[in-house]
């Protein structure tokens, strides 16, 4: 099965606007009176990542536990690289996904 990610054919660290694009791409190439079907694959792949909160809660939720060091450095966009440390990944497993402002919540 593949991910949002590799149906618009974009890496995890894209942009609000590169995720856009493909997307915009992908509906020209496959429009909705042609395949149904393909669009609405499309659609809701779009939908699953289409901006960063989405995006987290996918990553979070959805993707193998292999990549949860990339994952947590894209939730506190800290660029940490695998450096980690033990306060920072409590605060994001204790931080509800639905609270309003993550990133707010974790800079305290």
């Amino acid at each position: 099965m593949q991910t949002p990610y590799q149906i618009l054919g974009v890496d995890i660290d894209a942009t609000d606007d590169e995720i856009k694009q493909a997307y915009l791409h992908q509906v020209k190439q496959s429009p909705p009176d042609r395949d149904q079907q393909q669009f609405q694959l499309i659609h809701d792949a779009y939908t699953a990542i289409k901006d960063h909160k989405s995006r987290v809660s996918y990553d979070l939720f959805t993707l193998p536990v292999a990549d949860f060091t990339t994952i947590l450095d894209k939730a506190l966009q800290t660029g940490l690289s695998g450096a980690m440390n033990a306060e920072s990944v409590k605060k994001l497993l204790t931080i509800s996904i639905d609270n309003a402002s993550l990133l707010a919540s974790l800079e305290k």
